[in-house]
């Protein structure tokens, strides 16, 4: 009959049985390093990789300070130590007693040969980067459809904004041949025309993990998309070369969601900014015109010919008084003058000297006869007195 025994009883018993391992207690494993970090204790926590596994490590403060160089991920190291395994969780590690650097690792390598080869290219050039639309109506999600990370997207797309649709190509992002399977879900999604932006995104883990996304043939499908890609893939420490190519790299999956799904708050706020801002210039326009109007209103009043008309009327009154007072002048001084010549006229009128016993001779043609040789025989003669005509025939002129 089989005994009962506990999780901490069968941990113990494998702790035991690894630490009584001749090998095991002392071993020394080249790799290289992963997910590193330096805790605030002193302690080094990382893992040690080759191409098809890796293997928890860690390292003391006390041995810490005896390293003489520091160590960082893609550095490819060999380790001394022994393994063993962590109560509490089960799990087995490396407890690193020394550490030596070999060089980079050969996975590191490679990602900076693929990292130049894809710059050169220009996949990474910035001109390249295209807007993220500011109000999509279409995200294309391509990520594992169990995974936390969707779950995050949709969660603050829905909080943000429940109006965008939100389509899921499922892909596996992680394990052998992930990378093939994210490109299959790109070209599944580039096919659907009505997308405006596409996110690709996975949640945090070691650099094993996530290496999926380093792959050179998954960054050139992913630099052919038809529209706009914003990638948020593991934590914001971890930069990959689909985050270099994609136009905009989110530190997040969460992060992605934030930037891609709008607030429908702020756009409500932004909407009603403008509103009022249209109100407010269109018042001020109305204002102005209105102005205009009563200037061009009172121009045209002024202008007004019935204005001028009335006007003119005062002139042409003020012309007519100036006219008659004119000519009223003129008789008065044309009466003056004809008193004056009518006077002087009679005063040298040639009849008034028949008053004193003179008489005026004139030929029957009105020829006024002043001297005697005036006279001719045969001829008649006007003699014109005070007191009234005679007409007298000369029959013989004798001179005396």
């Amino acid at each position: 009959m089989l005994k009962l025994l506990s999780v901490t009883q069968i941990n113990t018993y494998i702790k035991k049985l690894i630490e009584s391992d001749f090998i095991l207690r002392s071993v020394k494993v080249n790799g290289e390093i992963s997910n590193f970090k330096l805790h605030t204790s002193g302690h080094l926590y990382f893992s040690l990789k080759d191409e098809e596994s890796s293997i928890s490590c860690v390292m003391f403060k006390t041995s810490v300070q005896n390293l003489k160089f520091k160590p960082e991920n893609g550095m490819s190291v060999i380790v001394y130590g022994r393994i063993s395994t962590y109560l509490r969780d089960g799990s087995y590690q490396i407890y690193c007693t020394d550490m030596e650097r070999e060089g980079l690792g050969d996975l590191f390598i490679k990602f900076e040969e693929v990292k130049k080869k894809l710059y050169l290219e220009g996949l990474f050039d910035l001109t390249r980067k295209r807007e993220i639309p500011k109000f999509p109506k279409n995200v294309g999600i391509v990520t594992s459809e169990t995974g936390a990370a969707i779950k995050d997207i949709i969660n603050i797309a829905r909080r943000r904004n429940k109006y965008t649709n939100i389509i899921i190509y499922p892909a596996q992002v992680q394990g052998l041949n992930a990378q093939l399977s994210i490109i299959e879900s790109l070209k599944l999604a580039f096919k659907n025309k009505d997308l405006d932006v596409i996110i690709l995104a996975r949640g945090g883990g070691s650099i094993e993990d996530i290496w999926c996304f380093n792959d050179e043939k998954l960054a050139r499908v992913l630099s052919m998309s038809p529209v706009p890609t914003v990638t948020g893939v593991g934590h914001e420490v971890d930069t990959t070369l689909v985050d270099l190519v994609a136009d905009l790299r989110a530190p997040t999956p969460s992060a992605a969601a934030e930037i891609v799904f709008f607030n429908e708050d702020d756009l409500v706020k932004v909407l009603r900014n403008i509103d009022e801002l249209i109100l407010e210039r269109t018042l001020k326009k109305i204002k102005y015109f209105t102005n205009n109007v009563n200037n061009i209103t009172m121009e045209l009043e002024n202008q007004n010919p019935l204005n001028q008309i009335v006007l003119s009327y005062g002139k042409i009154d003020e012309y007519v008084n100036r006219l008659n007072n004119n000519i009223e002048t003129f008789f008065k001084n044309s009466w003056h003058q004809i008193e004056k010549y009518s006077l002087l006229l009679e005063a040298h009128n040639p009849k008034n000297i028949l008053n004193k016993g003179y008489s005026i001779i004139e030929s029957t043609e009105g020829r006024l006869i002043d001297e005697i040789s005036g006279f001719k025989s045969k001829n008649s003669y006007l003699i014109t007195f005070k007191d009234g005509r005679l007409k007298t025939y000369i029959d013989d002129v004798e001179l005396l």
